[in-house]
């Protein structure tokens, strides 16, 4: 079985979005995506060995960057959770014949579960440090900066956006979204995280049909920073093979 990787992907509205495709067996019709958190890109280190660890076992990836973060074109400013699940299904339009799998981290994680709920295509989910609550995330981490003035985390690369706290806001939370989904789910979570609280995933756990697994890392920040990485990359894999989702 022989599938073609497209040389560039594009949103709709016309920004390319860098990506990078690792191949596994070419008998293996499963093709997991993996997206990235705020103000981060595709090559985060904890998603890099992800990939690697799924190639390892022959299962295909496809890492790709938001548009406005990474080597993506757009603004990081026009950036937002729902322009990002748009940014998600011009990557599976463009990727036709695949089973699919989606794996986030962060608010990466919150864009697939607002994507799987509306999109059949996906045919399981891998939560890293996965968001719940975007409106209470948006409101403890900058709620004392001006939106349009201010920036995240005193990083004045990454200004902070009315846009993206409007659209958090409307959001508020992704658990309605959460309740239509039906398909297989991991849920990973370090109990160090001190940026998404490790009860956002248990929430979500709590409410997610079966089959699905939470597996709590002791020590573990939000970036799963070495030896954690390696840790949660084989967690995923192990949990593939348990439930034969990668053939």
């Amino acid at each position: 079985m022989k599938h073609s990787i497209p040389t560039e992907i594009r949103n709709a509205q016309g920004e390319r979005l860098d990506f990078v495709y690792i191949p596994g067996l070419e008998e293996n019709n499963t093709l997991v995506i993996i997206a990235h958190g705020i103000t981060a890109h595709k090559d985060r280190p904890m998603l890099v060995e992800l990939s690697n660890h799924l190639a390892k076992n022959g299962i295909h990836s496809l890492r790709f960057s938001f548009s406005g973060h990474g080597k993506s074109e757009g603004k990081f400013e026009e950036f937002t959770p729902t322009k990002e699940v748009g940014d998600l299904q011009s990557v599976i339009d463009s990727l036709p014949g695949w089973r699919y799998g989606y794996v986030g981290h962060s608010l990466g994680a919150a864009v697939g579960v607002l994507f799987a709920s509306k999109d059949p295509r996906i045919s399981f989910l891998v939560s890293l440090a996965g968001m719940a609550y975007t409106a209470a995330f948006a409101q403890r981490e900058f709620g004392n900066v001006t939106p349009g003035e201010g920036c995240m985390w005193d990083m004045p690369e990454f200004p902070l956006s009315k846009a993206l706290i409007e659209d958090m806001n409307r959001i508020d939370n992704v658990i309605e979204a959460a309740k239509k989904i039906r398909v297989p789910w991991l849920f990973i979570h370090g109990l160090a995280d001190d940026v998404v609280p490790p009860q956002d995933s248990r929430d979500l756990f709590a409410i997610a049909s079966e089959p699905k697994k939470l597996i709590e890392i002791p020590g573990c920040d939000h970036l799963f920073p070495p030896p954690h990485d390696a840790f949660m990359a084989e967690a995923v894999v192990n949990w593939l093979k348990e439930l034969r989702l990668i053939s």
